[in-house]
């Protein structure tokens, strides 16, 4: 379970399209974790930023901004303001986490005889993932910065696995899910 998302829309008069009575606030955020997309429910006299980290968890109280979380949403379901601030929220938070994205490039393995994990990630081709392989057998790389150093066909780590995300995201009938917890 999440215990924090971080803000990709924020809706102080409820959905536009939502015709009921009385709208009320809501958010749409991106788990830190597993990255589960959620609608929340903000408390009423907050206010909320875009890429706001904001606590989620079991003990919710007054001290926090949510006061639930409505549901799980698919990626159709967010807004179009919220889609496209994903990748850049993404982006931060796997700079942020560079440390279990590095473990990422280390540890990823064959899925079969014809395709690595590797080869999942848009942009990165055999080429780039046999350099990735051979560098890391010398030494496991330590962080993006070292990747980029020892892989030069290699460019903007980050926005590449954020691509991936994203594409686990849009398409559920995806076979191989190496971010996203289904």
């Amino acid at each position: 379970m999440e215990d924090y998302a971080y803000i990709l829309d924020y809706l102080p008069q409820g959905h536009p399209d939502r015709k009921t009575f009385k709208r009320e606030p809501i958010a749409y955020g991106l788990g830190e974790l597993e990255f589960k997309l959620l609608e929340l429910s903000p408390k009423p006299s907050v206010t909320m930023n875009i890429g706001e980290k904001v606590y989620i968890g079991k003990d919710l109280d007054d001290r926090h901004k949510i006061q639930h979380v409505k549901r799980r949403v698919n990626f159709s379901d967010l807004t179009a303001a919220a889609q496209s601030e994903l990748p850049y929220i993404l982006e931060e938070i796997i700079k942020m986490n560079e440390e279990r994205f590095i473990k990422f490039f280390n540890d990823a393995q064959a899925i079969s005889t014809r395709l690595h994990m590797l080869e999942l990630i848009p942009g990165l081709g055999k080429k780039t993932m046999w350099h990735i392989i051979e560098e890391r057998k010398k030494q496991p790389f330590s962080s993006f910065q070292d990747l980029l150093d020892r892989v030069n066909t290699l460019h903007q780590p980050d926005k590449l696995l954020s691509k991936r995300i994203i594409q686990e995201m849009e398409d559920t009938s995806q076979k191989y899910h190496m971010f996203i917890k289904r």
